[in-house]
């Protein structure tokens, strides 16, 4: 699939040298760090040496007074209190670190996760009368609520407190809560909007560790359980969450909690671990229980001590992950086939795809997978309580929940942001939503972003790449969204040897430029395509980021090619 490259705009020459000079960096390095929002030595301090002292006061968050003390006042009076969570690894996660935080100082705690068949998305009536029947005088909801309106009612209605701890985007009206903490109100003055789920209730564990005079040390020690959270929610890798992904991935290398270890032991994980580690390997093998199974499983596994336990709790992860990858490999071949025996759908700018024994729990990930071969917007649905129920997903320009908006005299209900939403239809509506999901986006979606694109920084001369610039690159990690790992261009690169083909899918080639002796190893993976490309001995351009790579003891740098074109 051919893919524009984008090259990131340069700052001004003048900025870019007095920056320069001061950190003792050189240009190619200061306008990275420029592109990262740092354009001061002051910055640059706090980039490269993030610091727990960073963090921002919790209670600078509406509604934390509140919260916090109405907390402290179930703990010293022995209520009980439900940690209520989303079965996503964000809400696994979150309920995970509050439940065994808390734990330290309460014995009447239970938490509670809904079934993502029975109960959906997010605080269910079922949750709630559970909270009634086992005599709960407090919930805290963590990753969900925010649009809990009626839920938030029934909860009152039985004279249960509730305190929501959300960071999706608020409604036209708030839930009727005791406290609603989400820095994404409008008149919340938190400086920091971007925190996960697992984010905001790890602040609110913070102002009770400050209301009550707790080491905060203590709360510390949950910071792998926060960044696992941040890298799998997918949320910006700046400011606070910089900070705390930062700590986090330290405590996850040296002292990760006894259910994690288990995980990362069952992954076969070694090496150090970064927050593509997580995405990759230990997000998926948490979020697969509550896709196939439920995801409390997940919850016993995070707060486990013992390590027999966790040992057999992560055995049934890495099972359900694995028929996970069964699910969603067999449900992708047939949606991919489905495409191409369709001359009409080959040819559309969007793929709307139905059948009825699809499994459910994982038709969005099916979207993504369809995405990488056609790149357009894309809904996956299948039957669930004799209704068409569907996971969408977008590429990068366009407002697939505004799309889906516009056909809503179709749908019974749906629901989501720019890049990702759910939905519900008649079964019978799916041919008619088919037609006229394709007709708006068709009239919408700008030619230009159906091809993929490489967001590239700079464009260097292979010289660059040396292991004093790779050193400075390095600490600009944890890298993720908002933060990415610096790509780069290099053009008129030849190949030294015949490149060579591994695995039938990934490029391995040795590069050379002119003026530089030096010969680069490069690999790029799912990039086989390419070989015959670049056989015919004509210079090509490369966007690449570098790596470090360890072979039998030795470590060397190497190109990670993101993608190749004839100069």
């Amino acid at each position: 699939m051919d893919k524009r490259w984008v090259l990131a705009d340069t700052f001004s020459k003048e900025l870019n040298e007095s920056l320069s000079r001061e950190l003792n960096i050189s240009n190619e390095l200061t306008e990275l760090l420029l592109q990262r929002g740092v354009t001061t030595f002051d910055d640059a301090k706090t980039f490269f040496r993030p610091s727990l002292n960073h963090l921002h006061d919790p209670f600078l968050m509406k509604g934390m007074d509140q919260a916090v003390n109405r907390l402290c006042e179930a703990i010293f009076s022995q209520e009980k209190i439900m940690i209520y969570g989303d079965y996503d690894v964000d809400g696994t996660t979150s309920v995970s670190l509050v439940y065994g935080f808390l734990g330290k100082f309460s014995e009447n705690l239970m938490y509670y996760i809904p079934d993502r068949y029975t109960e959906g998305y997010g605080i269910s009536s079922k949750g709630i009368e559970t909270a009634k029947e086992e005599g709960i005088g407090l919930i805290i909801s963590l990753d969900c609520g925010i649009r809990a309106v009626d839920k938030a009612a029934l909860a009152k209605s039985y004279g249960i407190d509730l305190i929501i701890c959300d960071h999706h985007l608020p409604g036209d009206q708030l839930p009727d809560a005791l406290a609603v903490l989400d820095p994404k109100q409008s008149d919340c003055p938190y400086p920091y909007k971007e925190l996960s789920g697992c984010g905001v209730g790890f602040k609110l564990m913070q102002g009770f560790c400050m209301q009550n005079s707790i080491d905060l040390e203590e709360l510390f020690q949950f910071l792998d359980l926060l960044a696992v959270s941040i890298a799998s929610d997918i949320v910006p890798i700046t400011g606070e969450n910089r900070v705390m992904a930062y700590y986090g991935l330290k405590k996850l290398n040296q002292t990760p909690c006894p259910g994690l270890q288990a995980l990362i032991d069952v992954s076969g994980l070694k090496g150090e671990l970064d927050i593509t580690s997580i995405v990759f390997y230990i997000g998926p093998r948490i979020n697969a229980t509550g896709r196939l199974t439920h995801a409390h499983d997940s919850v016993r596994l995070l707060t486990a001590k013992d390590q027999s336990e966790t040992e057999a709790f992560a055995e049934v992860l890495n099972a359900r992950n694995k028929e996970r990858k069964d699910f969603d490999k067999s449900i992708t071949e047939e949606a991919l086939e489905m495409v191409e025996a369709d001359e009409q759908l080959k040819v559309a700018r969007s793929t709307v795809l139905f059948k009825n024994d699809w499994h459910k729990g994982v038709i969005g990930i099916v979207a993504s997978r369809c995405i990488e071969k056609y790149y357009r917007p894309t809904i996956i649905l299948t039957e669930s309580s004799e209704k068409a129920t569907g996971s969408a997903r977008s590429i990068e320009g366009f407002d697939i929940h505004d799309a889906i908006s516009q056909c809503s005299e179709l749908l019974e209900q749906f629901g989501g942001h720019t890049h990702a939403a759910g939905l519900t239809l008649r079964i019978e509506n799916v041919p008619a939503f088919q037609q006229k999901f394709e007709e708006i986006v068709s009239s919408t979606i700008a030619s230009d972003i159906l091809t993929p694109k490489v967001d590239v920084d700079m464009e260097v001369n292979l010289d660059f790449v040396n292991y004093k610039n790779y050193s400075i690159i390095k600490q600009m990690s944890p890298f993720g969204p908002h933060n990415q790992k610096p790509v780069f261009i290099s053009r008129n690169v030849q190949l030294k040897y015949p490149a060579r083909i591994l695995k039938e899918e990934h490029l391995k080639a040795s590069l050379y430029q002119d003026g530089n002796e030096f010969v680069y190893e490069a690999i790029g993976f799912g990039l086989a395509d390419k070989a015959e490309l670049i056989a015919s001995g004509q210079p090509f351009d490369i966007a690449f980021q570098i790596e470090e790579n360890e072979f039998r003891g030795n470590k060397s740098l190497q190109l990670i090619i993101k993608d190749i074109k004839i100069a």
